[in-house]
């Protein structure tokens, strides 16, 4: 079996500073709204600009999206030293090997920034792959997922999971024809990734059982 794990908010604990750089690209275009962790939960989907368009109630204009995408990106670089991996992730990782499974990277993250990024928190070297985007900001993951699926150096016809936390990882998941299992890692409200039907786990050595059990 194949695993492919989510960085942002699976593999990577980086929630508080997502929602810290909302607030901050929120400020910049001189909207008056705020969120908090649960606020985050309650409006966040994909495309990341409808998520604006939610939180404002209207739609985002072109320049206040660039506004936006800059903040957003420039303060999160800032406060990145603050976010780490979640607390299982290398125990994960390295739980995985042990059951003979192979594993990758998939992130909406750019590529760039990714690569060394998941390499100076010890995870590369147990991954056969680390894939993050190169194309605009704020797509849809089902083509990036697409694209990695061709990249994998194994046999296509390997069993594969797809663990994440976000509803676009499931529907990336279902788009390509492969398993699924929600991590409760802070973009969803816990019971609305229950109602899915799709197994959610709170711990990330618990995703892999229940990725096991698909």
């Amino acid at each position: 079996m194949h695993l492919i794990w989510d960085w942002n908010g699976t593999l990577f604990d980086d929630h508080h500073i997502v929602v810290a750089a909302v607030n901050a690209s929120l400020t910049a275009i001189a909207a008056e709204v705020q969120i908090d962790a649960d606020g985050y939960r309650d409006h966040y989907q994909r495309p990341v600009r409808a998520f604006y368009d939610v939180l404002l109630g209207r739609d985002v204009t072109d320049p206040e999206w660039d506004t936006i995408n800059t903040t957003f990106h420039d303060e999160y670089m800032d406060m990145l030293h603050l976010a780490a991996p979640a607390p299982d992730a290398l125990t994960a990782a390295g739980y995985a090997v042990r059951r003979r499974l192979t594993q990758s990277i998939l992130s909406m993250w750019t590529h760039q920034l990714l690569v060394p990024t998941v390499a100076g928190h010890g995870l590369s070297e147990m991954m056969v792959a680390v894939r993050g985007s190169d194309t605009a900001r704020g797509d849809r993951k089902a083509d990036l997922l697409a694209r990695h699926l061709e990249e994998l150096p194994m046999n296509g016809e390997i069993r594969t999971v797809l663990i994440g936390d976000t509803f676009d990882d499931a529907a990336a998941a279902e788009a390509l024809g492969i398993g699924c299992v929600f991590y409760n890692g802070g973009s969803h409200h816990r019971p609305e990734l229950v109602a899915t039907g799709l197994p959610v786990a709170d711990t990330l050595l618990e995703a892999i059982d229940l990725a096991a059990d698909l």
